[in-house]
């Protein structure tokens, strides 16, 4: 028996990429790399799904905008079936509402396609070692998405009423929280439609949580 050395253990990565000059040139980018191997290639969620449990990648290159089921609901299916498969989200899109679906849904790292084959390869090594590699346009919108607007019309007192409110509590509830009567709220309550011109409890927390007041 001929005593071989211990290699670094492969990467098994699966392309879910409709367009097929993409998929081949990703398939072809990966395969360069001696650790990766590609074991599968797919043009939707679905029949990526059907073969999850037989392919068990250990990353899955995933575009968002596919025929037939999404790629948001396709990682959140994926992610329940294999739940330590770690999604690279690699899509044109860059606006914040789908970047964060992808991320709450279990993607672990999302870049752009404009990104150059030596970021996607980084990428997938970070992804490896437990990272969360993003675009630089992409980690922005995230950090970003956690400052409040400082620029904000809510006084403190209101903005805190306004967080209680988003949570689900009453007005009753609210006023035993900051010790102050319920009526007292309601004045912070009307001060607040008025300042973000709202006539609605939903109204005004959609309108917080889209410019960042809360």
């Amino acid at each position: 028996m001929n005593n071989l050395s211990i290699t670094t253990q492969e990467t098994k990565i699966t392309i879910i990429e409709d367009n097929d000059v993409v998929r081949d040139g990703f398939a072809l980018l990966i395969s360069s790399v001696s650790q990766h191997r590609v074991v599968n290639t797919y043009e939707n969620c679905e029949d990526a799904i059907k073969n999850i449990s037989s392919d068990r990648p250990d990353i899955i290159l995933m575009d968002l905008e596919l025929p037939g089921m999404h790629g948001v609901e396709g990682i959140r299916r994926i992610k329940k079936l294999l739940p330590e498969v770690n999604i690279l989200v690699i899509s044109v899109h860059a606006n914040s509402e789908l970047v964060f679906q992808a991320l709450c849904s279990g993607a672990s790292g999302y870049i752009t396609k404009n990104a150059g084959h030596s970021k996607i390869l980084d990428a997938i090594t970070e992804v490896k070692k437990g990272g969360a590699p993003m675009s630089s346009q992409i980690a922005r919108m995230v950090v970003q998405s956690f400052q409040k607007n400082t620029n904000s019309p809510l006084t403190s007192r209101e903005t805190e009423v306004l967080e209680l409110l988003a949570k689900g509590k009453s007005y009753s509830a609210i006023a035993n929280d900051l010790f102050v009567h319920k009526e007292t709220i309601k004045s912070h309550i009307k001060n607040i439609y008025g300042k973000l011109q709202v006539n609605s409890k939903a109204d005004a927390i959609e309108k917080a949580i889209k410019q960042r007041l809360i």
